[in-house]
């Protein structure tokens, strides 16, 4: 590229990032990196019922969570500055300006009321709404009559009657026809700028030159088309990204779960799964593989390589990318992230062994193919150590085989004496079990199972060996003698 591409990702400070924005902030980071440009991080901050720097410092937190990152901010300054729209009113008033001087912009008096009436005989007359132009032709001795009433306006832009056409960089040549946009407010009665008047004043200032957005905005477009051209600005490229639907192909929305970073990252899932399974939503690498770096997703990404067509957000394959990281995780990273969302559950805060990093590695192995999000761990870890054990009829005629209660008293015997640990610790090994077993001539499942039934109930889980050590000695003791008491021995 002739020019250093600059790109921005401009969210409303109102609440939380949800999945959407964070993908069209991940493309726009992926495509300033791939291209050696920068990115900027906007605060489109003019609804000021809504508003919030706490929600800003919110947004721009899970974007670092994410690993995300910006050239220019209004956290981190730069040439352009300021980065909030609040900050920037004296811009949107001189271009104001302009436009009525050159006669495109014009004051509209209308009130909500009127204009909501106006809406309704639209739709009841079949016909999609747009401004009457009413307010066009008024004579300054109306516009004097209106404010004195004390009706303050806002200001209109006039739209030209003539067809637009915008190139978008990945859906092609898009066509809007003329009588389908009507006049459009660029400030408010407030002073306050419109999205589209404000987003193109900004983007000019701060040469911008792709905007990487939703396809949601895409009918925004001949507007801000417009408006570059009436105050004499170069257009910057667009390119609109494909929405992310729910499961249902409606709209992502909270009736399908959730939907914000916040809840995922509460949720336990990493970072980098999230990355990985957002930036598949509407691209493709080209080839069947599937995880990607950030530096990797830098290298090859392409919006040429975008798709046009809508993506569904699936949460079980969220979810399979999520376990997939997780094990890949090195096992001491694994196990301090496992001990530390158990360590959430009041219950197994307490819990000694969380202090132990051996425990700990031996509960990251057990668990690692039952969990998918961090939020798993205290739940199956509470399954697992639960005292209570019940045998069903099934499970207490497996354990009437003579041989299979005398190895089961055998290593109830050794779980008992606390004096010496060293026996539970080297019987509770797959060799140690083995050698137990040929003691009693069992081995295989005739040697497996009754031991899992016994400590467990079930005869289906995680590895014997992993489950003892996982156990320990006092409740594997517990739970045999349990056990055994319920088959009368």
């Amino acid at each position: 590229m002739a020019l250093q591409p600059r790109v921005r990702f401009a969210p409303a400070p109102t609440g939380t990032l949800h999945v959407g924005g964070a993908r069209t902030a991940l493309f726009n980071y992926l495509f300033a990196h791939h291209n050696n440009g920068k990115l900027v991080l906007r605060s489109e901050d003019t609804d000021a019922a809504r508003s919030s720097l706490e929600s800003e410092r919110v947004i721009q937190d899970d974007l670092r969570w994410l690993g995300l990152t910006w050239d220019e901010g209004s956290d981190v300054g730069g040439p352009f500055a300021p980065y909030r729209q609040t900050e920037r009113l004296d811009r949107y008033a001189l271009a104001a300006a302009r436009l009525l001087e050159i006669e495109v912009a014009y004051p509209c008096y209308c009130t909500p009321e009127e204009l909501e009436a106006d809406r309704h005989q639209s739709e009841a007359r079949g016909i999609a709404p747009r401004y009457s132009g009413k307010c066009r032709t008024l004579t300054s001795a109306q516009r004097s009559d209106l404010e004195v009433q004390g009706r303050k306006p806002a200001l209109r832009f006039r739209m030209p009657q003539r067809d637009i056409y915008v190139e978008d960089l990945i859906r092609g040549s898009v066509h809007f026809p003329a009588e389908t946009i009507g006049d459009f407010v660029i400030l408010k009665s407030d002073k306050l700028p419109a999205y589209n008047f404000a987003a193109v004043v900004d983007d000019s200032d701060m040469q911008i030159t792709h905007v990487i957005r939703a396809d949601e905005h895409l009918p925004n477009t001949p507007r801000q088309v417009v408006l570059y051209e009436a105050l004499e600005l170069p257009l910057p490229l667009f390119a609109h990204v494909s929405m992310i639907l729910a499961p249902d192909h409606h709209k992502l929305s909270k009736r399908h779960g959730a939907t914000s970073l916040a809840e995922y990252r509460a949720a336990g899932f990493l970072p980098e799964a999230l990355l990985n399974y957002l930036v598949l939503l509407g691209w493709s690498p080209g080839d069947d593989r599937e995880f990607f770096t950030l530096e990797e997703l830098a290298q090859v990404f392409s919006l040429e390589r975008a798709s046009k067509s809508a993506a569904v957000f699936d949460e079980t394959k969220l979810r399979w990318f999520n376990a997939h990281y997780l094990r890949a995780k090195p096992l001491s990273e694994r196990a301090e992230l496992f001990a530390q969302w158990a360590a959430e559950d009041p219950q197994l805060r307490t819990l000694p062994e969380l202090s132990d990093a051996r425990w700990r590695e031996v509960m990251a192995t057990a668990l690692s193919d039952h969990v998918e999000v961090l939020k798993d761990v205290p739940v199956e870890l509470h399954r697992l150590l639960q005292q209570d054990v019940t045998l069903d009829a099934n499970a207490k005629g497996a354990l009437a085989d003579p041989q299979a209660q005398a190895l089961l008293r055998e290593l109830a015997s050794v779980s008992k004496n606390g004096a010496d640990s060293a026996a539970f610790t080297s019987l509770a090994s797959k060799e140690g079990l083995k050698s137990l077993g040929e003691r009693f001539g069992l081995k295989g499942r005739s040697l497996f199972r009754p031991l899992r039934l016994a400590i467990t109930g079930s005869e289906h889980g995680i590895e014997l060996p992993l489950l003892l050590q996982l156990l320990g000695r006092e409740r594997v003791a517990r739970r045999l003698e349990s056990s055994l008491g319920a088959l009368g021995k």
